[in-house]
């Protein structure tokens, strides 16, 4: 968890009650040995705009700045994705410290994200991360791993920084897509399924959502399924899904041939 108002007093009463452990996950010795795991990383702002778009980093250890401060953070933690993705070409974060960080990845499970691309936190509604569809129960540089049992991020996991819009205890639905299949012929139909998740992981079809393949567009009926025709073209294209007030979906790519 990464708003503001996850600050020390508040975040026993923020916190998810979640699963044992992350599907994929390595032990963190392992994610250390490796240089950090190669996970894919994107990042949503206000209102659903992509502001950075998805790509693969190597969430290596890494230090970062606080004041004058460099708070060291682990390898395989959500913020080092997120430093990850910043070396790469993404938005500049700004962080707070509610514990007192230094050299010891584990004095800086109390770092919060409070400001990324220029955006901050703004009472309840501020900077969260997910990982896969769950949002992490610990602060997202917590040596123990999102959901605070000891295993950090593995390799082939998807992090999700978003802009939270804060209502009822939780954040809006973010999206993800599955299909029918990765490869189609030119001019064939692709069946695509929208769910939505909240928190805690739970998911719900999706309807309204517009899903979008080349230039092809379809929306989603109330159980969260479009059809869209492939293009004419060979080729490798992009697959997306978004609706207002929710987090786009990762994108996927389907081979045209």
């Amino acid at each position: 968890m990464s708003a503001e108002r996850a600050a020390p007093a508040l975040l026993a009463v923020l916190a998810l009650t979640l699963g044992a452990t992350v599907p994929g996950a390595v032990p963190p010795a392992v994610a250390a040995a490796r240089g950090g795991p190669h996970v894919q990383v994107m990042i949503v702002g206000r209102h659903g705009a992509i502001l950075s778009q998805a790509r693969t980093v190597a969430a290596r250890a890494t230090a970062v700045r606080v004041g004058r401060r460099s708070c060291a953070v682990a390898a395989g933690t959500p913020l080092a994705v997120l430093a990850a993705a910043r070396r790469t070409g993404a938005p500049p974060f700004a962080l707070r410290d509610y514990g007192r960080c230094g050299s010891s990845p584990r004095n800086s499970g109390q770092l919060f994200v409070y400001s990324l691309a220029g955006e901050s936190n703004r009472g309840q509604d501020g900077w969260e991360y997910k990982v896969e569809h769950v949002s992490g129960s610990t602060g997202a540089a917590d040596p123990s791993g999102p959901l605070g049992d000891g295993r950090r991020l593995g390799s082939g996991q998807r992090v999700l920084w978003f802009w939270c819009v804060a209502s009822g205890g939780g954040c809006q639905r973010t999206l993800d897509l599955t299909t029918s299949a990765a490869t189609v012929s030119p001019g064939s139909s692709l069946a695509v399924t929208v769910v939505g998740y909240d928190n805690e992981g739970h998911g719900v079809p999706v309807g309204g959502a517009i899903v979008t393949l080349g230039t092809a567009s379809a929306s989603t009926g109330a159980d969260g399924r479009a059809t869209l025709i492939a293009p004419a073209a060979p080729g490798r294209y992009t697959l997306g899904a978004a609706r207002p007030g929710l987090a786009p979906a990762f994108p996927d790519t389907i081979a045209v041939r």
